[in-house]
Formats: C-alpha cells, sequence, structure tokens
C-alpha cells in the first residue's frame, strides 16, 4: 500500500474521531461510565482524577491497531490506530493543556480559536450533573461559540475606543 494512501488514511481517522468523540462523550461518559466522568465535572482535590481513566480506556484500540497492523503487515489498520493516536494526542494538547491548564504553558494565548474553545468548554462545564449538557465535542466548535467570543472582542475594542477619546 502507498504512503499517500497511509496518510489519507491516517489523517481520515483524525477527522472521524471527532464524531467519534462527540458521541462518546454524550452517551458514554454522560451516560453508563459518569461515575468515572463526573470528577471532572465536581473537581476534587488532587492532580489525578477518575476521569484520567478514559486514556487508558481509548488507547486500547490505537494500540491494537497499530501493534497488529504493523506486525501482521496489514498497514491501513496500522494508519488507523495512528490516525487514533494522533487524535488522542490533540485532544490531551486542547483538553488537557490549553483549556484546563493542567500542565501550564499555552496559557496567555489570545487566539480566536482558543478563546472560542475555552468558552465552549466552559458552558460544557456549567452542567455540573450528566444530563442537560452541551458542546461535548473537542477540536470543532459550534458557530455559536464563535460569535460570542467575536462579540466579547468587539465589545472590548468598543470600550478601549471610547476610554481613549
Amino acid at each position: 500500500m502507498n504512503w499517500m494512501v497511509l496518510i489519507g488514511i491516517t489523517l481520515a481517522t483524525f477527522a472521524v474521531m471527532e464524531g467519534i468523540t462527540w458521541l462518546t462523550h454524550k452517551y458514554v461518559m454522560h451516560g453508563f461510565l459518569w461515575y468515572l466522568h463526573e470528577d471532572h465535572h465536581k473537581k476534587g482535590p488532587g492532580f489525578f482524577e477518575k476521569n484520567d481513566a478514559f486514556f487508558l480506556i481509548f488507547s486500547i484500540p490505537s494500540w491494537m491497531s497499530i501493534y497488529i497492523g504493523v506486525t501482521k503487515h496489514i498497514y491501513w489498520l496500522a494508519a488507523i490506530g495512528f490516525g487514533i493516536a494522533l487524535y488522542g494526542f490533540a485532544y490531551f494538547l486542547v483538553h488537557d493543556v490549553i483549556i484546563h491548564q493542567r500542565i501550564k504553558i499555552f496559557s496567555r494565548s489570545n487566539s480566536l480559536y482558543v478563546k472560542a474553545i475555552r468558552w465552549a468548554h466552559k458552558m460544557h462545564h456549567k452542567h455540573l450533573e450528566k444530563e442537560e449538557g452541551e458542546s461535548f465535542g473537542m477540536l470543532l466548535v459550534h458557530k455559536k461559540y464563535w460569535e460570542k467570543v467575536k462579540k466579547d472582542l468587539r465589545f472590548k475594542s468598543a470600550q478601549k475606543k471610547e476610554s481613549i477619546s
């Protein structure tokens, strides 16, 4: 199988993972595995959460796909595993580093995307129970959150202009 096809499969898997993440977050994490996810919405003491178990749960299909794909020469399967792993890494960076600041880097970003994704996640966390949640995805931000952030920026800009004059 040619490298371009494998890269395409990896990137397509990465893209599909946003939908899988949304569905898993809404129906599994806010469903029958709420007992693992609940401490993420109701933060307790300590660095680690039961919610961190999802890292291990979600890494299993990635690892198995890579392992079987490489050892059995089923390279399209390994490419799927790499796509899942790549999405997992992006999820970690966005969710744990940028949004929740579990590692203190990228904390002062003025990026419109970062502001929108932080606002969307804040709206997700305003719901402390598993029901009535919103914004279950991770990398794609709904239009209403972009609009809210843009509106805030326009408001701050207008205030700044008003204070100068």
